[in-house]
C-alpha cells in the first residue's frame, strides 16, 4: 500500500510483544536472506515485522508483496531517509519492544530472543545492541562513548583497529554511550518519551543521536555480545558513494551542532574545508557530474544546525 508520509499514524498500544522495523531502499539482493532469518527467529514470540520501503526501483517492493504475506509493507512515493521511515514504521507498530534492524543483516538462531530476554529482565536498560560481525571473527565497532572531533580522529587513526582485535577476545557485556542502529532494541514508551528519531538526519548519526537522548533520560545502554548479528554494512549506499558521503557529512555537522563542543565544531569545519577543496580538484580532473556533486559539500560548511 502507498502511504502518505505527511499523514500522522496513531501509535497502537502494545498488542504485540515485539515489533521488528526495517527500512528498505533497493535491497532486493539482500532482503530475502534477512527476512527469512528474522522469521525463523521470532516464531515463539508474539511479534510483527514491518518493512518501510523508501521508493525502491529494483523490484524489492514486489518481491516482499509476493513472497511475504505475513509481513506488513508500507510503501512511500519518495525516499524519505532512514530516520523518517523508521519513525513511520514505529508509529504503525504495536509492540512493547521495538527492534530496529538493517536489511543487510542476517540473524543467527536465538539472537533476537537473547536481546528481548535482557530487556525484560533489566527494567533500567533503555536499549541494547548485539555484537555486529562481517564474518565469524570480523567484529564491527557497533558502540562507543562520547563523540567529538578528537575522539573520531583517534578512532579512525588507530583505535578502531585496536578495538576490533579486542572484541574477538573480550565478550563481556558493558554500558556504553551509543549503539549502532543496524540492530538496536528499545522500548516503545522510551521512544515516545524522547521523540523517536530526529528526522533532520536523513542518513547517518541518527542512531547515535537517539541513543544519547535515551541516556540523558537516565536509561542504561548495553552492548550485549552474547547475541550476534551478521551485518554486511553499506549495502544500500554502495551504488552512489558521493551522495552517501554528502549525507554523512551533512548529518555529522548537524550532530556536532547538537551534541559536541564549539571547539569540535570549529575543527570539524576546518577539516571539511581542506577535504572538500581537495575533492573539487579531483572532480575537475574527473567527471563533470562528480564535480557538481562535490561542490554541494561546500554548502554544508554554512549549514545551520
Amino acid at each position: 500500500m502507498k502511504t502518505n508520509p505527511s499523514t500522522e499514524l496513531p501509535t497502537p498500544k502494545g498488542d504485540r510483544d515485539l515489533s521488528v522495523i526495517l527500512v528498505n531502499y533497493n535491497g532486493k539482493d539482500i532482503i530475502e536472506r534477512c527476512l527469512d532469518s528474522i522469521l525463523e527467529n521470532v516464531q515463539e514470540i508474539n511479534h510483527e515485522v514491518i518493512v518501510v520501503d523508501n521508493h525502491s526501483t529494483d523490484g524489492s517492493e514486489a518481491l516482499i508483496q509476493n513472497n511475504y504475506s505475513q509481513i506488513r509493507l508500507l510503501c512511500n512515493s519518495d525516499n524519505l531517509g532512514f530516520s523518517k521511515a523508521n519513525n513511520q514504521g514505529i508509529k504503525a507498530s504495536q509492540g512493547h519492544y521495538i527492534l530496529i534492524l538493517n536489511t543487510d543483516t542476517y540473524v543467527p538462531s536465538h539472537s533476537i530472543k537473547a536481546l528481548l530476554k535482557l530487556m525484560k529482565q533489566n527494567s533500567e536498560v533503555g536499549a541494547v545492541g548485539p555484537a555486529l560481525l562481517r564474518g565469524e571473527q570480523d567484529y564491527q565497532i557497533s558502540f562507543g562513548g562520547k563523540v567529538s572531533f578528537f575522539s573520531e580522529c583517534a578512532k579512525k587513526l588507530f583505535l578502531n583497529h585496536y578495538y576490533r582485535l579486542k572484541l574477538r577476545k573480550d565478550l563481556s557485556e558493558r554500558d556504553v554511550t551509543w549503539l549502532s542502529g543496524a540492530c538496536l532494541m528499545t522500548r516503545r514508551d522510551i521512544l515516545e518519551s524522547v521523540g523517536m528519531f530526529d528526522e533532520r538526519f536523513f542518513l547517518y548519526f541518527e542512531d547515535i543521536d537517539l541513543c544519547m537522548r535515551i541516556k540523558e533520560q537516565g536509561w542504561r545502554l548495553v552492548y550485549f555480545p552474547a547475541a550476534k548479528i551478521f551485518h554486511r554494512g553499506g549495502a544500500s549506499t554502495e551504488l552512489n558513494k558521493l551522495d552517501s558521503r554528502y549525507h554523512y557529512r551533512k548529518s555529522q555537522i548537524y550532530f556536532y551542532s547538537k551534541h559536541s563542543s564549539s571547539l569540535s565544531c570549529v575543527f570539524l569545519k576546518l577539516y571539511l574545508s581542506v577535504h572538500f577543496v581537495l575533492g573539487v580538484f579531483q572532480g575537475i580532473l574527473g567527471k563533470k557530474d562528480d564535480l557538481k556533486r562535490r561542490i554541494r559539500f561546500f554548502r554544508l560548511l554554512g549549514f545551520k544546525g
